[in-house]
């Protein structure tokens, strides 16, 4: 059906933080709204509180019609312990909880409860309009389709990374809700998964609401653009895409700073007029009282009329402040200034794979020849499950090979940010998992330096498990900064951090003089890292472009 959600005077908070206020929104059919601003700015909050998940501070969400279907699908799709795929796609799909409903409204039918007959009759109505009716048969052809080449019964834990983003990206084209509401859904995509989302997204008549940092996605699919300014405390929309966005915000950035430096002008131009005829007042109230003795009639007249007019001018003066409109000055963005510090070069040769073969399952790298030279700058590009991660672990020697040798050259200093940011998954604090990779480095050098990346008090006592993916890869990158590398190894970096932490992280490669190998599918940052070198990875097998 047709559905138009409406959000009146919002607000919402963290704790003692105030996120945003007074938001409205309406999304109607067909309307793909892109939310945009800094990590910590509340995007996942307000998708959140859309969905009915949360309960806002203040204002009203509505649905027209209020029976509609709202699809709501987090950044990090749930993986449940013992949870078939099959399961993974009814739940993520709306369909599991609609069936259960409908269960449950039947047992009070056939006890004879009064008004079950109309629960059951809703249940069925819902089931059936996120197609509940032939889920199976579908979700059989799309993951053909996306080549998801799995039982999908089994365990949805037993995937590997890419297998579980075709998972998580089946789940989205199976769906059928009037709104839907998708926190990040780019993140481990591929090219090919990127193109189909588009797609979806593009062709819904649904309305839409999404997060995403993929730069080209959201200039590819969004109608408007909603902002959550951070730093100034504000909400914004913009008419158009994201390109006319970004020229639009310019604009009213600069503007906005040309206003406030007008103001400041005439400010302190009035206020150094103010002072100067108050000085000029105090020096006519000395010569007055110094020449009160003499017998100057006419003197001591000019002398009072004088100090009148300075003291109507000094009046007329403070009453130009304050008719002046106050204009607050735009507050400064924080900015991530990110650097990565470089190791002493390590040898000629950086690492090698010679006739190298690993077997993971049923997949099968190799057999590989590679070599990485120093300064070498890799782009490492392939499908999800092509064995991208597993060359890089094979490269850096954590990998056992089954045929073939693999070899660090001597000097080499990893650095890493791997896909799943996995040294901030345990249930130590922030601080201490950090502290463990440099134990070098001071307790407050190491809250000065997560500072630095937006990590602060709050987040440093935290158990690293209970950060968002945002703040966990930004631990990552400051890691990079903690201690010098000299092979810089990035896979998927981009995943969950936010536009303008990006635009850093290219700066920062862009300043980097080590070796670098790059897993990336953002469009925009494969365009923008100047790269020697591309190697694609297809089904394991390996070829230098």
């Amino acid at each position: 059906m047709s559905a138009t959600l409406i959000a009146q005077d919002l607000s919402a908070g963290h704790g003692d933080r105030l996120l945003f206020s007074g938001l409205e929104l309406v999304v109607a059919p067909g309307d793909v709204v892109g939310l945009v601003g800094v990590n910590g700015a509340g995007k996942s909050t307000l998708l959140r509180l859309l969905a009915g998940l949360d309960t806002p501070e203040g204002g009203t969400i509505r649905l027209s019609p209020a029976s509609a279907l709202v699809g709501h699908l987090p950044q990090e799709p749930e993986r449940r312990e013992g949870e078939s795929v099959r399961a993974f796609l009814a739940r993520r799909t709306g369909v599991s909880a609609a069936q259960e409903a409908m269960d449950t409204a039947a047992e009070a039918l056939g006890d004879g409860a009064p008004g079950a007959d109309d629960e059951y009759a809703d249940a069925l109505e819902r089931w059936l309009a996120l197609g509940g009716a032939d889920l199976d048969e579908r979700a059989d052809e799309v993951a053909a389709d996306l080549g998801l080449a799995v039982d999908l019964d089994q365990a949805m834990t037993s995937l590997s990374g890419g297998q579980a983003a075709r998972a998580g990206l089946a789940s989205l084209l199976l769906s059928r809700y009037d709104v839907f509401l998708l926190d990040e859904p780019t993140n481990d995509l591929d090219l090919d998964g990127l193109d189909r989302l588009e797609r979806f997204v593009t062709g819904l008549r649904a309305g839409t609401v999404l997060v995403s940092h993929d730069r080209e996605f959201l200039s590819r699919t969004v109608t408007r653009v909603l902002e959550l300014d951070l730093a100034q405390q504000e909400i914004r929309q913009y008419g158009g895409g994201y390109a006319a966005y970004l020229e639009e915000r310019e604009v009213a950035r600069r503007h906005a700073r040309e206003e406030f430096e007008e103001y400041a002008d005439k400010l302190e131009g009035l206020q150094g007029r103010a002072q100067m005829q108050r000085n000029w007042m105090d020096q006519g109230v000395r010569n007055a009282r110094r020449k009160s003795n003499d017998n100057d009639k006419i003197g001591r007249k000019l002398r009072a009329e004088s100090s009148e007019k300075q003291a109507a001018k000094a009046r007329q003066t403070q009453r130009a402040i304050e008719r002046l409109d106050v204009v607050e000055e735009p507050r400064k963005e924080w900015e991530l200034r990110m650097e990565i510090a470089a190791a002493p070069r390590s040898g000629a040769v950086v690492a090698t794979l010679r006739g190298a073969v690993a077997h993971r399952g049923d997949f099968t790298l190799g057999p590989v020849d590679l070599q990485i030279d120093w300064a070498d700058r890799v782009a490492i590009t392939g499908a999800n499950g092509s064995g991208k991660s597993t060359l890089l672990a094979a490269l850096l020697g954590r990998l056992s090979l089954d045929a073939g040798s693999a070899a660090l050259g001597p000097g080499v200093v990893v650095g890493e940010v791997d896909q799943a940011r996995g040294l901030f998954l345990g249930d130590e604090p922030l601080i201490d998992a950090f502290g463990a990779v440099v134990p070098d480095l001071a307790p407050a050098d190491i809250r000065t330096l997560l500072a630095k990346f937006g990590l602060k008090a709050a987040h440093v006592t935290r158990p690293a498990a209970t950060l968002s993916p945002g703040e966990r890869t930004r631990a990552a990158l400051a890691l990079l900064q903690a201690s010098g590398v000299n092979l810089l190894v990035l896979d998927e970096p981009t995943n969950h951090l936010d536009l303008p932490a990006i635009e850093q992280l290219e700066s920062a490669l862009a300043n980097y003089p080590g070796t670098l190998l790059l897993v990336t599918h953002d469009r925009r940052m494969l365009e923008a890292v100047e790269v020697n070198r591309r190697i694609q990875v297809e089904s394991g097998k390996v070829t230098t472009l």
